[in-house]
């Protein structure tokens, strides 16, 4: 009825006599106790709580369709291709392998991966899915989190040797610091700081939009860098890097699978975030034991 305007209209959109049309919206407003629709000689219109109730059903109809279409979908194997998008050092690092891992387990899907640091338009550029890691602003999308990633202070040891150990991140202003330029705030780094959020100035002699590039510079002893701990986890864990600042780091940001609202989520896209967030999620391998 509200979307066909009128009961003449909804009648012939369900096959069924206006009368019957008519009955039925009469008991359900008898059942609620509530004036869903207004009527005239002339129109009908839908009242507040009618529009109210009628989103609420739509949403629960088209839950109650993807809890179908989900339970049907494990009867059935994923096929297809598959779109992907992901940060670059991130997806050279760990995700390859992972998506590596899930073809050989789902040999009927194709997987076309595009790797750039941008924000990509993920409906405007037709990708399925995208991974993104940080604070989520775009609420049209859908979110699932697979995981955490802990963004850490490093130097080599040899730079700190002949440089000093900063004790706090105030020191910071004193040190060479290379600079990531795809982090929102390039030269000011947050910590915690007497419980709250601070963004510490930093400056040095170099900033790349690679975070590959900044840990390759920071390895040849050139200053310090703030880096995801996934890009730097291996030379940390080999002793190559020692960490700084453990005890003003913030909590750690979440890495999302991020696709479009869809009535019908494609079997090859759930198969695939349920892949990575089994293999994410509790023990993530970029992690320091």
């Amino acid at each position: 009825m509200v979307e066909q305007g009128n009961f003449t209209n909804a009648a012939d959109h369900l096959g069924i006599a206006k009368a019957l049309v008519s009955k039925y919206v009469g008991q359900l407003e008898e059942h609620l106790g509530t004036r869903l629709l207004n009527r005239t000689t002339r129109n009908v219109s839908v009242t507040e709580t009618g529009q109210l109730y009628y989103e609420r059903c739509q949403q629960l109809l088209e839950d109650l369709d993807d809890l179908e279409t989900s339970i049907q979908a494990r009867d059935s194997k994923p096929h297809g291709k598959l779109k992907i998008t992901a940060p670059t050092t991130f997806g050279e690092l760990y995700l390859t392998e992972a998506i590596s891992d899930f073809l050989s387990q789902h040999p009927f899907v194709e997987i076309q991966l595009t790797l750039t640091d941008r924000f990509v338009n993920i409906i405007e550029e037709g990708f399925d899915l995208a991974l993104r890691i940080g604070i989520l602003e775009d609420t049209s999308l859908i979110a699932r989190k697979l995981g955490d990633i802990r963004l850490v202070t490093c130097a080599s040891s040899e730079y700190l040797n002949k440089q000093g150990y900063p004790a706090h991140p105030s020191e910071l202003g004193n040190h060479a610091c290379i600079l990531d330029s795809n982090m929102k705030t390039v030269d000011r780094w947050p910590y915690q700081i007497d419980g709250k959020p601070v963004n510490i100035s930093t400056k040095g002699p170099f900033q790349v939009n690679s975070a590959q590039a900044v840990r390759n510079t920071v390895l040849n002893h050139a200053g310090i860098s703030r880096s995801p701990i996934f890009v730097v986890s291996k030379d940390i864990k080999a002793g190559h890097l020692k960490l700084l600042f453990e005890d003003y780091e913030l909590p750690a940001q979440g890495l999302f699978a991020v696709y479009p609202h869809r009535k019908h989520l494609a079997n090859k896209t759930r198969a695939f975030i349920d892949f990575l967030q089994v293999k994410f999620k509790h023990t993530p391998p970029w992690e320091i034991d």
